[in-house]
């Protein structure tokens, strides 16, 4: 026997009360928990995003976001959780791969979809029956020699596009590593750059790379536009519509406490007037591919690149056909001279002639 009071003189109020309670009860005991549909994918994005938005770097939670928003919520958003089984899923990717999604693309948005359905408790039934795409390992590419003048001199009129460029192909940097960096990671007067902060890789963060005369001279060249520049300034600053390219931007357009958005259509641009279809990435393979080319050591390597295994070094490492030839043409010993060699020539032409007689 419970007996509690309702706080209320209303014997209907009471009444719901008993009933609510005795309701409570019962499913306490019998441990009868009250069911529930799943949400739909709209809504439980939206809250997955919010739970992983504090714990992921920046450009991760972009990734996530385009996703979300271009792909899978359009498709699968007015969908109940439940509903999503693995003919579904065999259906997006099919109807993605018709729009020419790559591989990697489309495992990136497949990874988003998993970890929603896995915070509902959804995946673990599907898992087998989801087929990853097979993505190549052999996606990068290093430029020629040729292609980087092209490009270089495709954005000569482009202050911006000049700077960032010759810094990816003179450090290894990455895309993101040059759009946050700062003017205290700098130091123009021992001519070096430290990366700093959160980097995609645990060896990435805290190596500091020496400029060779192409980055200084490039670093220089773009700090002459900023000369009261601070420390915590962005290099690259936020410059919405500011026309940061030129030579002389709208100064009050620019926000130097926040790191541009990025260099796409410039990017973009310079690639049509090259001639070339490289992604900005291939930067790095480029540089990393010349260091190897060079003899440095993989010691050397892993350093400036901010690697910790030979396996990615190998990866980002494309010893190009030049280098090939030199390499073998370096080997070769000259055993006849240039009188011998001209005379075995023209003697191997007199018994050829005298075959076809």
């Amino acid at each position: 026997m419970i007996r509690e009071s309702s706080k209320s003189e209303s014997k209907t109020v009471a009444k719901e009360a008993e009933r609510a309670r005795r309701r409570e009860l019962e499913e306490s005991w019998n441990q009868i928990k009250k069911r529930s549909l799943p949400p739909l994918f709209s809504v439980a994005a939206d809250q997955w995003t919010a739970s992983v938005t504090p714990h992921v770097a920046e450009r991760t939670q972009e990734i996530y976001e385009v996703a979300l928003r271009c792909h899978l919520k359009p498709a699968l958003g007015a969908l109940l959780l439940c509903d999503i089984d693995a003919n579904r899923i065999a259906s997006y990717q099919a109807e993605r791969k018709s729009e020419g999604a790559s591989a990697r693309t489309l495992n990136k948005e497949l990874q988003v979809l998993r970890q929603i359905l896995k915070r509902y408790k959804l995946w673990a039934n599907l898992q087998g029956d989801v087929k990853f795409e097979r993505e190549s390992d052999n996606i990068g590419k290093a430029v020629t020699e040729e292609e980087e003048t092209g490009l270089l001199a495709a954005c000569e009129t482009n202050g911006l596009l000049r700077a960032v460029v010759s810094l990816a192909l003179n450090t290894a940097l990455r895309k993101n590593e040059i759009r946050t960096l700062h003017w205290r990671q700098i130091d123009l007067i021992q001519r070096t750059l430290t990366v700093v902060g959160r980097t995609k890789t645990e060896g990435g963060s805290g190596r500091t790379i020496p400029l060779n005369s192409v980055a200084y001279t490039a670093l220089v060249r773009w700090a002459s536009r900023f000369p009261e520049a601070k420390p915590e300034d962005y290099v690259f600053p936020s410059c919405e519509a500011a026309g940061i390219e030129r030579e002389h931007p709208d100064a009050k357009r620019i926000d130097p406490n926040r790191p541009i958005k990025s260099w796409r259509s410039a990017w973009r641009r310079a690639l049509k007037d090259a001639g070339l279809n490289i992604r900005f990435h291939d930067l790095r393979h480029t540089c990393i591919t010349k260091l190897a080319e060079g003899q440095a050591s993989e010691q050397t390597l892993m350093s400036i690149a901010g690697h910790l295994s030979r396996k990615m070094i190998e990866h980002y490492s494309h010893i190009r056909m030049a280098a090939k030839r030199t390499a073998l043409d370096a080997i070769v010993k000259p055993v006849f001279d240039a009188g011998v060699a001209q005379n075995w020539a023209q003697s191997a032409g007199v018994e050829k002639k005298a075959a076809l007689n």
